[in-house]
């Protein structure tokens, strides 16, 4: 899953295991004995801003957790992006999850927004712990909650929405999950999430900029 990491070179740091206190305290309905053993068997890393975690046509070994930090998953054709979701602390990659239990390549992309700290988890092992610990199995299907209510979003935006509306809702979501406003983005990379051109974004931009629901900064938007 995780390109690098049998690869000896710095583009993560390892990280002492998180405190077992605050992995029992967020993941207590998992129970204590599933918890131990998560502990016992998983690495927990630390990624740079912008290190490429997944990759479409790999085949997935590891399922993340992520404890802090970013994680944006997004698919891609030719050099266009579709944002699909964002992986936030507490919350894993349920595309990597189906991925890992069907044996499949992965047919997305994933990138820390931030520097992020997550849990590897062994697939071969979670696995095995879906019969003998129920309890993992809420953890995934609130996964699939989740997703699921995103993709239906995802899809009315794409289907119903004007790219103007579009464009707020991504800041909007933007601002919501990195906790930042003004967001630091260039006009390039919205476009390339977004599916469209650089050139209609900043048209986009400029006129709602006019209508006093943004501000451009040199290298930042802030929205009102």
């Amino acid at each position: 899953m995780f390109k690098n990491l049998k690869i000896e070179i710095p583009i993560f740091k390892q990280t002492q295991m998180t405190d077992n206190y605050s992995i029992e305290t967020k993941f207590n309905y998992l129970g204590k004995e599933l918890i131990q053993e998560i502990l016992d068997i998983s690495d927990t890393k630390t990624f740079p801003t912008h290190t490429e975690l997944i990759r479409a046509g790999q085949y997935i070994k590891v399922i993340p957790i992520v404890l802090n930090g970013l994680v944006k998953v997004f698919t891609q054709f030719e050099d266009k992006e579709l944002l699909l979701y964002y992986v936030k602390p507490e919350q894993s990659c349920i595309m990597s999850f189906s991925a890992c239990l069907k044996n499949e390549t992965s047919k997305i992309y994933a990138i820390t927004e931030e520097e992020s700290t997550i849990l590897l988890i062994p697939a071969n092992k979670v696995a095995n712990w879906i019969t003998e610990f129920p309890t993992i199995n809420k953890l995934f299907y609130q996964q699939y909650d989740i997703r699921y209510s995103e993709l239906i979003d995802t899809i009315n935006q794409l289907i119903f929405h004007k790219l103007d509306k579009r464009l707020l809702d991504y800041l909007s979501e933007k601002i919501n999950v990195t906790g930042k406003n003004p967001i630091k983005i260039s006009h390039k990379e919205i476009a390339a999430e977004l599916g469209t051109a650089r050139e209609v974004v900043s048209r986009l931009v400029k006129k709602m900029e006019r209508q006093h629901l943004l501000k451009q900064h040199h290298d930042s938007i802030e929205l009102f």
